[in-house]
């Protein structure tokens, strides 16, 4: 007969196994990213400075285009800004004090005007997704940078961001502020997939741009893509890209370093 104390050791050891592996299982599975985390990642937020020459851009963040009439944009410098408000598929303009408080320091962005995200409050007890933008004057090819500041205000029903996948939420964004267009047209021939005969993809490939004296940031951005850096000072503008520098007077090239 197998003594008493050697069974109660082998329980005791078929127990510890058991339990054991359970916290090693739950340790090696992360816990899913929040929305708003999962907001920070798709819409990355522009990087400015501000010096004696004015407002620089040090990283460029996300490029969003104005979907809709009625943001109201108010110099960088101005503390005060009027919120947009979209909410059930209609955006409402600021107006009332608000507005009369701003109207000699703002103006309206224009349909198609390019922007950068500078800031995301996501606010659960709310219902509501604060977006804040900045214009992307090198993206709108402007020759005098305002970087106009402006709120939208994206409010949803009572117990919607408690179910709410990052998807629905981004296109409701979206409605107002979608991705700048381009690239998805030539993804298959990225990931290195042949395109159908008769296809556009059958065209021989873009010859080298270059950049000349004379070009606009807009021809420059469209060449290059989005600098590293911007540097205003007055009354010139130098993009920083990784090999050299474009300097812009009286928005033109004046000079490749």
């Amino acid at each position: 007969m197998r003594p008493r104390g050697d069974v109660l050791i082998r329980v005791l050891s078929l127990l510890i196994g058991w339990v054991l592996p359970w916290p090693a299982a739950f340790a090696q599975t992360p816990p899913p990213a929040s929305l708003e985390q999962q907001l920070r990642t798709d819409y990355k937020l522009v990087k400015t400075a501000s010096d004696a020459g004015g407002l620089s851009v040090v990283q460029p963040g996300t490029v969003l285009v104005v979907q809709k009439g009625g943001i109201l944009g108010v110099v960088h410098t101005n503390v005060i800004m009027c919120s947009a408000k979209y909410q059930d598929g209609s955006l409402k303009a600021p107006g009332g004090f608000c507005a009369a408080m701003i109207k000699d320091k703002s103006r309206f962005l224009n349909v198609g005007e390019k922007v950068y995200p500078s800031r995301i409050d996501f606010n659960v007890a709310k219902e509501r997704i604060s977006l804040q933008i900045v214009e992307c004057d090198s993206c709108n090819g402007v020759s005098e940078p305002s970087f106009l500041k402006s709120q939208v205000d994206f409010q949803f029903g009572k117990g919607y961001l408690e179910k709410a996948s990052i998807g629905e939420i981004e296109d409701t964004i979206s409605q107002v502020l979608p991705f700048e267009a381009g690239g998805e047209e030539q993804a298959p021939q990225a990931q290195g997939q042949p395109a159908a005969p008769g296809q556009p993809g059958d065209a021989p490939p873009a010859q080298p741009c270059t950049v000349e004296v004379g070009q606009t940031p807009e021809q420059v951005v469209g060449c290059l893509g989005q600098p590293e850096k911007i540097i205003k000072v007055a009354p010139k503008q130098i993009y920083v890209y990784k090999d050299f520098k474009v300097t812009f007077l009286n928005g033109k090239v004046s000079d490749v370093q």
